[in-house]
């Protein structure tokens, strides 16, 4: 006895590590899932396009409940389902080995089990269904009227109010007790048929040791092939019975996935901008213009690396201006050399989103202007590029928007606007450098604010250079580089 008392103690041991196993990697499966999809989510209701309506409540089911509910799918049904297909028919093989009779009966039994599911999976499918429709209904009342708590206390709605949310949360309350109940009730019908099909293997098994089976049979069980038939016959439907008490999480699942794929899909982002092939770095530049008597700019060296912000800071004259020319190929390199990523540079010209201090601006449509910066963009581009600029505002103030028509002089637009077309225009170019001129000059202390903001968040992930005058603008940077100084 004492191999097969190690046999048995190894193949249980074995069976509770396997399960535990299997747990994990169903944890890791569901949560890799959830998390996939509340990005979605997430994703949906902050890169909504222009003019899609959100609804609180339902963002708040759909990124709670209805992801939480796909957890038991993944974790739970999914490899129940899996070894509710192998095992039955491995344990029906092996009981075909030992008695043909037991088989027959695990097979005749089978279909009947599989019928209960198959009904119980339906009901329980229309009252999980009607539950979520129930808990948004609940999710989207409670927000809105938690946004609107001013006015309901101006208007003394709420007793009014904490009735409604009371009958909303009632029927909440009963649609998941009908839930409950069915699948408490198909859980015991599955539990019926189950221990049914275990009583007759019994029954046919004690008779055929007994010889007193009322029909004749093609075999005569002995003591060990009928306690082992015994010993499988349970495990025969054990997998099923996982899998049955696994299906309530498959029909909240496929209700919430419903949900899920009703989100409207997020606008995509503009393109990121490609890394830097390296570093900037001059090294004793100088830039005289053929007209002058004097350098404009004469000994500078400074460095700049891939992804930082340097604030170039002078007085007016100092040549700040200068040095983003010269980086564009529109001044000319008198001295020194200028080198990225460790070769010489001709221009960035390629390379840049470029704003100056005076924005050059076409006859034509604002939505011209900005595809002056990539004729290939998309209206999502576009809209991203107008709405990291801060410019919504102004074009809501436009009857035509995008389409409204500008002179060469931008006739009509502040000095803040001006500069924000040609940040928008900057930011849609997925370039990795960003040169800027002036960006703020002229602004009052709140638009400058706003403005510094906007900038600070578009040279993330660029090798930005900021000409100014501006303290608070030059704050941004990791670095400041004061002409006149050594860099």
């Amino acid at each position: 006895m004492l191999p097969w008392a190690v046999g048995a103690a190894g193949a249980g041991a074995a069976r509770g590590l396997l399960a535990a196993a299997a747990l994990r990697h169903g944890a890791r499966r569901a949560a890799g899932a959830k998390r996939t999809q509340r990005d979605r989510v997430v994703a949906s209701a902050l890169y909504r396009a222009r003019g899609t309506p959100i609804d609180a409540g339902l963002l708040a089911t759909q990124a709670v409940d209805a992801v939480e509910a796909l957890d038991g799918h993944v974790a739970r049904f999914v490899p129940a389902r899996t070894a509710a297909a192998i095992a039955p028919m491995l344990v029906l093989a092996a009981t075909a080995c030992a008695s043909w009779g037991a088989a027959a009966i695990l097979a005749a039994t089978l279909l009947p089990f599989i019928a209960a599911m198959v009904l119980a999976g339906g009901a329980a499918a229309d009252e999980s269904r009607r539950q979520f429709v129930a808990l948004h209904r609940l999710s989207a009342r409670f927000a809105d009227r938690v946004r609107a708590l001013p006015v309901v206390l101006a208007f003394r709605a709420e007793a009014r109010e904490t009735a409604a949310i009371g009958t909303a949360a009632q029927e909440l309350a009963t649609r998941t007790l009908r839930v409950l109940r069915v699948a408490f009730l198909s859980s015991a019908a599955l539990e019926f048929f189950a221990a049914l099909s275990v009583a007759l293997v019994a029954v046919y098994c004690g008779f055929s040791l007994l010889g007193l089976l009322p029909f004749p049979a093609p075999e005569r069980l002995d003591l060990g092939r009928a306690f082992f038939v015994l010993a499988l016959a349970p495990e025969f439907y054990a997998p099923m019975r996982r899998l049955a008490a696994a299906y309530h999480d498959k029909q909240a699942a496929e209700t919430a996935a419903d949900m899920l794929i009703a989100l409207p899909e997020p606008a995509s982002a503009a393109p990121a901008p490609a890394p830097a092939p390296g570093p900037l770095v001059l090294r004793d530049v100088a830039i005289r213009y053929p007209d002058s008597d004097r350098a404009a700019v004469a000994g500078l060296f400074f460095h700049v690396a891939p992804g930082e912000t340097i604030a170039l800071l002078g007085p007016s004259g100092s040549g700040k201006t200068s040095i983003l020319h010269l980086l564009l190929g529109l001044a000319p390199l008198s001295g020194g050399t200028i080198e990225v990523g460790g070769r010489p540079l001709v221009s960035l010209a390629g390379q840049a989103g470029w704003a100056g201090q005076h924005p050059l601006l076409i006859a034509g449509t604002i939505r011209e202007n900005l595809l002056l910066a990539r004729p290939d963009a998309d209206e999502v581009a576009i809209r991203r590029a107008v709405a990291l600029a801060g410019l919504v505002p102004m074009l809501a103030r436009r009857p035509a928007g995008l389409d409204s028509r500008l002179d060469a002089r931008g006739s009509g637009l502040s000095g803040g606007e001006r500069r924000r077309i040609a940040l928008a225009r900057a930011l849609l170019k997925p370039a990795p450098f960003l040169l800027l001129d002036e960006p703020t000059a002229h602004l009052d202390a709140e638009a400058e604010a706003a403005l510094i903001a906007t900038i600070a968040q578009a040279a993330r992930h660029r090798t930005t250079v900021i000409a100014t005058h501006s303290p608070a603008l030059a704050a941004i940077a990791t670095r400041i580089v004061r002409l006149g100084e050594t860099a």
